[in-house]
């Protein structure tokens, strides 16, 4: 059953995205981030470029000729899904075909209203389901805007 983990108190849901992949990258694993428009896909992936600020975190769309052989991918929908291990979602909804994979992770905005209802939503969703779901608080951590190293 996918492990389903929620990231709670985000400064920037993006910056704990790039930070969540680039350490499942460092742990060898493949990232599939499913963002729920243009806007948020390019934003992304012109994140991915200077975050982490050590080195750059290899990603392309899904569409690339170059996804098979990169580690994080920028989905828009779930039509070609390359692999099942890890999957950050960064829209409202839940995604499509999230439990073919291993892990599942949501992160929820400090600040943002609209963000922490379509969260709970979510949440709710998943439990319905009867999924077994994990918290990790941003704000206890002292890493709001980083993503820490919670496991």
């Amino acid at each position: 059953m996918t492990r389903i983990d929620f990231y709670l108190n985000a400064q920037s849901r993006l910056q704990v995205a790039c930070t969540i992949a680039a350490k499942a990258v460092r742990q060898n694993m493949r990232v599939l981030v499913m963002a729920p428009d243009d806007t948020v896909a390019r934003a992304i992936d012109k994140l991915m470029w200077t975050v982490p600020a050590t080195g750059f975190l290899p990603h392309c769309m899904t569409t690339d000729r170059l996804a098979e052989h990169t580690p994080v991918l920028i989905a828009r929908n779930a039509d070609a899904l390359p692999h099942d291990e890890l999957l950050l979602n960064l829209g409202i909804e839940p995604p499509p075909a999230f439990s073919r994979f291993q892990r599942l992770i949501e992160i929820v905005s400090i600040d943002d209203e609209e963000d922490k209802l379509a969260a709970r939503q979510r949440f709710r969703f998943y439990k319905e389901r009867g999924y077994e779901l994990n918290h990790h608080d941003l704000a206890k951590a002292g890493s709001a805007g980083s993503g820490g190293d919670h496991e």
